[in-house]
């Protein structure tokens, strides 16, 4: 009886070592990784964008310590009664029900708190919706099941962008189910606005890095902005349940120096100089959210450009009125 007791003794002991031994190890083989989910990893993604560290701030030093601190009160005040009130020590139990100041503090201190987290809230909710000047933008359309991509201010047609297989994946040593074929190119330091649609059902593009996570509706043109803070590749998915390969449909963005996004544009068969309508305030990608950007640009389609357009008014304005005296009299 006395060797189990000094069995289960050491085993506990053995436990609780391992125990520490993890946890503190934890930090060690749990390293975030910058655009992708860390495997054990238990916080917030890497920030590669303004947006992001703000959403980080409010997280971790608004809300955190909000959160523990009412959890450990509620857990003084449930450990409290539990020793104070129970029947051992309190054998005559209290007869009143009702005490008007516990009621008010518990009811006065939610609504400050809620008042507080809601002046961070706000301030970063108007954040996301004071996009600065955009100088790229990219149109992200969700299907069933992939995205679809498109430049209007580069001239560059939509093209579809699917996850890789897993062999492939495994190939290119990139993650699995995650990695895509075609995936987002912007240049690093750029403010890029992301125009956002559905073809068939409610999806949502969301890139944890860049703190982006916007409804994709049929119907409608959501809008959302980023500005990456470094080049390198970045991984999302889509995060609204939209049938049964929505685990399939993957989100990869990879922001490149300003020259490499000018040789990749000119691979695609697009153009950085902007088409006319792109150059004023509102133009191509306004008409885009709007639905009345006309026809479709199809590969090796001509592009009007404003110095085309000025050189064809002169030749009209010139030419011979009929009714104007001397003019000549057509061929017959």
């Amino acid at each position: 009886m006395r060797l189990g007791k000094r069995a289960l003794n050491g085993l506990g002991g053995g436990i609780a070592s391992a125990s520490f031994a993890v946890f503190f190890a934890a930090p060690v083989w749990a390293q975030d990784l910058m655009g992708q989910p860390t495997p054990g990893g238990i916080g917030l993604q890497p920030a590669a964008s303004p947006l992001k560290h703000q959403a980080h701030f409010f997280h971790d030093a608004i809300l955190m310590p909000i959160i523990v601190g009412i959890s450990l009160l509620v857990l003084g005040l449930l450990a409290w009664v539990a020793f104070r009130y129970n029947a051992k020590a309190n054998p005559t139990p209290a007869r009143w029900s009702h005490n008007t100041l516990v009621e008010i503090v518990w009811t006065v201190l939610p609504v400050m708190i809620l008042v507080g987290i809601s002046l961070f809230s706000f301030r970063l909710l108007f954040a996301y919706h004071d996009m600065p000047t955009p100088d790229l933008t990219v149109k992200a359309t969700g299907n069933q099941w992939n995205w679809a991509y498109e430049y209007p201010d580069q001239a560059l047609p939509e093209y579809i962008s699917n996850m890789l297989p897993e062999a492939e994946a495994e190939a290119r040593g990139v993650p699995y189910r995650l990695a895509v074929d075609e995936p987002i190119v912007v240049p690093v330091g750029q403010t890029v606005r992301v125009l956002v649609t559905a073809a068939d059902v409610i999806h949502a593009f969301a890139l944890p890095a860049f703190g982006l996570k916007t409804d994709a509706i049929p119907g409608r043109v959501n809008e959302t902005w980023f500005r990456a803070e470094r080049e390198g590749v970045f991984y999302g998915q889509c995060s609204e349940l939209c049938g049964v390969d929505h685990a399939f449909m993957p989100i990869q963005i990879n922001v490149v120096s300003e020259a490499e996004f000018a040789a990749w544009v000119a691979s695609k068969g697009g153009s950085m100089t902007p088409a006319s309508a792109a150059e004023a305030p509102g133009g191509t990608a306004a008409q885009v959210a709007a639905g009345t950007t006309g026809a479709a640009v199809t590969p090796g389609a001509a592009v009007a450009t404003p110095a085309a357009t000025d050189a064809a008014q002169p030749a009209v304005a010139e030419a011979p009125n009929p009714a104007a005296p001397g003019a000549a009299a057509p061929a017959q």
